[in-house]
């Protein structure tokens, strides 16, 4: 009974719950004994604290048996899950890969309270790239994490082991965050869902990076649910948000559902086993009743990809060493002369040392962007998009700067292409639900974005869940190499 209902959503796991159909620690029991028969294929899940989680299952099952209903339990009363390692967990402090950070004693992070309080049970941690920095999951702490739809390429980064133990069944929910498409890439190279809030809607305080200990709030990043159905992603999100989200709502009405497509730009780059799967999502969509518009790009691409990159480096180079930044700065005027291109290694160097004025002048461009886009969505409900330019690839840990990704073309392209399509909806602040759109021909998942107005989160929420109950959902990986 417990193998199935683990493998229940996290709704279907707190009905079980609820109806005392299994106990909290039973199916924690079960998580973790299929932790330990996938993990060691997949190193999804890093660190463990079984031993406290264990003694809160049972104070959940006393409490249960003593007639508490599920008011004073909370919303989330019971269940078992994993977080990112990322995020400070008391007991598990966020090693985020860097060995300098193991052993660490915290709090929780304010959304890891949040979701404790809440009733969850968190029993471990999963892993994720070098400060939370690639699109690949691995780190000389922890080693490599596998997709489970092919153990020889990428889950996806930096929420890799995250959307990975949830495709598995390992946890029904998890914890992540997005600054450069930290859950919508996994989300979609794993096959599960997630959500990227509005910029400020998620506490980050307790998110490694910063630098462990830093009070402000860094720009751009936001940190939210990945789950397997997009009513979890609603659960979570209304326990963790600082301002209200409705834990349940009516599915949207697809016959009412505007939609623009956005599947092409001239900078970006789409490969075209992703943009068949795309198109095809969307054709489906409209075949239920949704007004689906192809649309030119909402912001000039090469605009904003300018933008994105002169306030996300700046803000991943604020730990860069003195020396170097001494030696950056001394260059940026002969970085200067080799061109204007925003991909180039001179534009990305420069942007490590950006002065103020260039950041104020990227945060204009910024809100010009943002107003542009109130009227598009005063025309449509949500933004469809990919996710990513390419299914998942295979491990890579060469060098950053010199990685190329093969497309299904045989063409080559920059590894921080990476970065395009998760631009807008990062740049902007915007909400961005993930959704699974189907299989590349290499029958791996490729995952589809929502993108919706700022504020607009239950909006592409409830979009996603019409979409999940009429057109595609989660599907589990088919694990082949587990008979190996």
């Amino acid at each position: 009974m417990s193998d199935a209902l683990v493998k229940l959503d996290a709704t279907g796991q707190l009905f079980a719950l609820g109806t005392r159909r299994i106990g909290a620690e039973e199916l924690l029991d079960a998580s973790l004994a299929l932790a330990d028969k996938l993990n060691p294929k997949l190193n999804a899940v890093v660190a463990r604290d079984v031993d406290r989680a264990r003694r809160a299952a049972k104070v959940y099952d006393e409490r249960r048996a003593a007639g508490e209903g599920a008011e004073a339990l909370g919303p989330l009363g019971g269940l078992p899950m994993t977080i990112k390692d990322s995020l400070d967990v008391e007991g598990l402090g966020a090693v985020c890969g860097v060995p300098a950070y193991k052993g660490r004693h915290v709090r929780d992070a304010v959304v890891v309270a949040r979701a404790r309080d809440a009733g969850a049970i968190p029993w471990g941690k999963t892993n994720v790239p070098v400060m939370t920095s690639d699109w690949q999951s691995y780190n000389p702490v922890y080693g490599q994490t596998n997709n489970p739809w092919d153990l020889t390429r990428t889950p996806g980064g930096s929420s890799g082991g995250a959307a990975t133990a949830v495709a598995t069944g390992i946890t029904a929910l998890e914890i992540g965050s997005d600054i450069g498409g930290s859950l919508r890439v996994p989300a979609s190279f794993c096959g599960v869902f997630s959500h990227k809030p509005t910029f400020g809607l998620v506490s980050t305080y307790g998110h490694v990076p910063p630098a462990p200990g830093m009070q402000s709030t860094p720009d751009l990043g936001v940190v939210g649910p990945i789950a397997r159905s997009a009513r979890d992603l609603r659960l979570l999100l209304s326990v963790i948000a600082e301002s209200p989200v409705p834990a349940k709502a009516p599915p949207a009405d697809l016959t009412e559902t505007r939609i623009g497509l956005w599947l092409e730009d001239p900078f970006f780059t789409v490969d075209p086993e992703v943009s068949e799967v795309v198109q095809g999502f969307a054709e489906q969509l409209a075949a239920q009743g949704a007004k689906v518009d192809r649309l030119k790009s909402p912001i000039d691409g090469e605009e904003l990809y300018g933008v994105y990159m002169t306030l996300l480096i700046g803000l991943t180079g604020a730990d860069l060493p003195d020396m170097a930044r001494a030696v950056l700065t001394l260059l940026r005027p002969a970085l200067g002369l080799l061109g204007g291109d925003p991909r180039s290694s001179a534009s990305l160097l420069r942007n490590y040392t950006a002065t103020h004025a260039e950041w104020l002048a990227a945060h204009e461009q910024r809100t010009r962007f943002q107003a542009r886009l109130k009227g598009l969505f005063e025309r449509y409900d949500v933004i469809l998009a990919p996710n990513a330019p390419v299914p998942a690839f295979p491990h890579d840990h060469s060098r950053l700067e010199t990685r190329k990704l093969k497309l299904s073309t045989g063409r080559a392209m920059s590894y921080l292409e990476m970065l395009d399509w998760p631009a807008l909806a990062t740049v902007c602040g915007l909400p961005a639900t993930s959704v699974p759109a189907g299989r590349a021909a290499g029958s791996l998942p490729v995952g589809v974005q929502l993108i919706g107005p700022r504020g607009g989160d239950s909006k592409t929420l409830a979009v996603a869940e019409a979409i999940e109950a009429n057109v595609a959902g989660y599907a589990p990986p088919p694990m082949d190499w587990r008979k190996g």
